[in-house]
């Protein structure tokens, strides 16, 4: 369970979990369901020896997918089979056909053969064990913001992902970085609707990808992402004035009251950059 943000400004919303997300994990860490999940990964997966007890293993198997937020593909296993002994080095083989970037990362990260036998990675490490329990819990975090504030979620998916963007086809690959780049840079949804190579020619006239280097351009692009999006599509207008903040030497979450002032944008004027 993570902190409300239910009324709050998308850009409030994420100055509040910047400052709370430590204490927040670490509490989503001792929640039971949480704790029981992770408990039972760590003891089991080192004893999976192929593609096909891993997916027999459904408690395992779904820590996993849920931690590359492919929770719902669970139920397609015998295709996730195929997905994880493709072989990446061949551009007709499933995984080099679709279009969802975490099939990828999952690929990689578990590292089967194409015989569906473990060969990239070491399960009994304690050290990989630790990256995909960590996966887990950043993935179940973000998108539990995501349910409360679609905006918020976006941009936590952008700055978790930031560090694999290297072409504009690595942007086109997940949905979410897809759109946050075209709100971010005034672009229409419509555009979606193009082929890629044209997406990626657009995308290239509009934006220098290695301005992403520089820390304040990264800010000033998620600003504006976040800016638009709220005029867009507003967050839910319930409370305003409830917060909950972490403090306390206890450690608990102690709700408070805060006055937010309304803020008023002409949307035209978010496209003025």
């Amino acid at each position: 369970m993570v902190l409300s943000i239910s009324g709050l400004g998308s850009q409030l919303s994420l100055n509040l979990i910047d400052s709370t997300k430590d204490r927040q994990i670490e509490t989503m860490k001792s929640e039971a369901e949480h704790a029981r999940l992770a408990d039972a990964f760590r003891e089991r997966i080192g004893s999976i020896t192929s593609v096909e007890q891993l997916t027999d293993d459904f408690e395992v198997y779904s820590f996993v997918m849920k931690a590359y937020d492919l929770e719902d593909q669970i139920f397609g296993r015998a295709m996730m089979e195929r997905i994880l002994t493709s072989d990446a080095d061949d551009d007709d083989s499933l995984l080099n056909n679709l279009s969802n970037a975490n099939f990828d990362d999952l690929h990689e990260a578990l590292g089967f053969n194409t015989e569906g036998v473990p060969s990239t990675q070491d399960f009994n490490s304690t050290l990989w064990q630790d990256e995909i329990v960590d996966k887990y819990f950043e993935t179940t975090f973000r998108l539990e913001y995501n349910e409360m504030n679609e905006t918020v979620g976006t941009t936590l998916e952008f700055r978790e992902k930031l560090g694999e963007i290297d072409t504009w086809y690595n942007v086109l690959a997940d949905a979410e970085l897809g759109e946050f780049f075209r709100t971010a840079l005034g672009l229409p949804e419509s555009m979606g609707l193009l082929d890629v190579d044209q997406q990626v020619s657009i995308f290239e006239n509009k934006y220098d990808l290695t301005l992403l280097n520089d820390p304040d351009e990264v800010q000033s692009l998620e600003t504006r992402y976040v800016a638009i999006s709220d005029v867009l599509n507003p967050p839910s207008a319930a409370s305003n004035s409830i917060v909950q903040l972490v403090s306390g030497a206890t450690g608990q979450f102690v709700p408070i009251t805060i006055d937010i002032p309304s803020l008023n944008f002409s949307s035209a004027s978010l496209y003025r950059f």
